[in-house]
C-alpha cells in the first residue's frame, strides 16, 4: 500500500518529456517533487504560474511565490508570470498535455466529483471545471477509499460532478486503473496489494485481464 508520497511517485512515471501538466490542489502538488530527471517538464498553476518547480525547503519560502492552492512554490529558470485570464486561456485552448486532479470520488465511466461535498462549506470550484472540459488526458490521484472505508470508485458518482467522462486513468493507494468503455480495467496493484484487496473495495466493475503486475518506480 501507497503512502501520497508514493502516488505522487507513480504518477510522476505518467510525464513525458516535453509536456505541459497542471497539478491539482492535494496528492497531485507533490509530482512537482519527482520528476525524472531525464525528462523536462513545464507545470502551469490556473492563478498565473509556468515553470514551478519543487517545493521550497523550510526557511526557502517566498510567501508571494504561491500555486493556485496558495502553497509556496519555487520556479526554473525561465519561469513566467502572467494574469489569471491569459492562463485559462492556456487550459481553455488546450494547450495543457496532461491534468493530475485529486478526486472524492471517479464513476467507472470517467465521471469525476472532486469540488463539493453538499452541506460543507467551499470556497468554490476554482479551475477544476475549466480542466476537465478542456484537458484530453485526465489522471486522477485520490485514496482508494474514504475515512469510513467506502470505495471512492463507484458505478455512479453520487456527489455533485465536476466532469463527465473526462478520467483516463486513476492512480490510489493500491492501485493503477484506466477508464475503459467497460469499467474500471485493472493495470498495476501496489506493493503488498493482491487483486483480492483491491476487489473488495471497488464498487465500480473491476476489470482484470491476466497477471497483474506490481508496480515499479
Amino acid at each position: 500500500m501507497l503512502d501520497k508520497i508514493g502516488i505522487a511517485k507513480r504518477l510522476a512515471k505518467e510525464l513525458k518529456d516535453g509536456y505541459y501538466v497542471n497539478l491539482g490542489i492535494g496528492i497531485p502538488t507533490l509530482v512537482a517533487n519527482y520528476v525524472p530527471k531525464s525528462i523536462a517538464v513545464e507545470f502551469q498553476s490556473e492563478n498565473g504560474v509556468l515553470g514551478m518547480g519543487p517545493f521550497p525547503f523550510e526557511g526557502d519560502e517566498d510567501a508571494d511565490v504561491i500555486n493556485a492552492g496558495k502553497q509556496t512554490i519555487t520556479t526554473l529558470p525561465g519561469a513566467s508570470f502572467f494574469d489569471s485570464a491569459l492562463s485559462f486561456s492556456m487550459i481553455r485552448g488546450k494547450h495543457v498535455n496532461l491534468t493530475i486532479l485529486g478526486a472524492m470520488e471517479v464513476s467507472e465511466n470517467g465521471d469525476i466529483a472532486n469540488w463539493k461535498i453538499p452541506g460543507k462549506m467551499v470556497k468554490g470550484m476554482g479551475g477544476a471545471m475549466d480542466l476537465v472540459a478542456s484537458a484530453e488526458n485526465i489522471i486522477v490521484a485520490m485514496m482508494h477509499t474514504n475515512k469510513a472505508g467506502d470505495s471512492k470508485l463507484l458505478k455512479n458518482c453520487l456527489l455533485p460532478l465536476t466532469g463527465v467522462g473526462c478520467v483516463k486513468k486513476i492512480v490510489t493507494n493500491l492501485a493503477v486503473l484506466e477508464v475503459t468503455r467497460l469499467g474500471f480495467k485493472l493495470l498495476e496493484r501496489a506493493p503488498g496489494v493482491s487483486v483480492e484487496d483491491i476487489k473488495k473495495v471497488t464498487e465500480g466493475t473491476l476489470i482484470i485481464d491476466g497477471e497483474i503486475p506490481e508496480m515499479s518506480f
